[in-house]
């Protein structure tokens, strides 16, 4: 089937910035005397918007101004911690602009919010913008909700069959099969196993190994 657009994800998918996030959350947790292991905290947080977060953290009844307020306090903590170690998944931004030279769009669907989301691509330094950006911050469901994948190729004008995901955690796998988007997992925080899916086309560590595989050059691209 042919390709038309690449979507990525942005925490562990573009960057390598679980570990941070992580570190911050047992920062925020202790701060907020909240006992619960980070494990499970990772667990159900990742993929989902900051309004989200917290509510399965703080109970379903908190407000939406608690949330916010509280997940500011979390990125700011995680922004202060990942500056000065920013890191790319190996070879994200080569094999970025390998896909837009096959003619490929290039969109971005992750659960950050927009400061989050200036923070990785002033960072990143690509040298054009993502086609589309689709943030946790703009009132679509988090993931597995298809909804952030799904508004990313609507921005591109794609159809979600010829869209490819590009994820690292189970619910974005998850919620690219929901949107009928095939996906390529990239395990830098889980493994192939915990990434599997009858969608999912390959299961790397970074896209030095989609690139050593000739992916790109593989796709049947419009």
């Amino acid at each position: 089937m042919k390709v038309e657009a690449l979507i990525f994800d942005m925490d562990g998918t573009m960057i390598d910035s679980m570990p941070t996030h992580a570190q911050s959350w047992v920062a925020f947790t202790k701060t907020h005397d909240l006992d619960i292991p980070l494990d499970e905290v990772m667990r159900r947080t990742t993929g989902r918007t900051a309004i989200e977060c917290m509510r399965e953290l703080f109970g379903p009844e908190l407000d939406q101004a608690q949330c916010l307020l509280l997940s500011e306090q979390k990125e700011e903590l995680y922004r202060e911690l990942f500056a000065p170690v920013f890191t790319e998944v190996a070879g994200f931004t080569q094999f970025e602009s390998r896909a837009r030279s096959r003619g490929l769009k290039v969109g971005v669907g992750t659960a950050g919010d927009r400061h989050n989301i200036a923070f990785v691509l002033s960072h990143l330094r690509l040298p054009q913008a993502p086609h589309a950006i689709v943030g946790g911050d703009e009132g679509l469901p988090g993931k597995p909700e298809p909804a952030i994948f799904m508004e990313a190729a609507r921005r591109m004008n794609k159809d979600a069959k010829h869209c490819i995901v590009f994820e690292d955690s189970p619910f974005g796998i998850e919620s690219a099969r929901r949107a009928g988007m095939r996906a390529v997992a990239i395990c830098s925080t889980h493994t192939p196993t915990q990434l599997a899916g009858p969608h999912v086309l390959a299961a790397v560590r970074d896209y030095n190994e989609l690139m050593n595989s000739s992916f790109l050059e593989n796709l049947h691209v419009a």
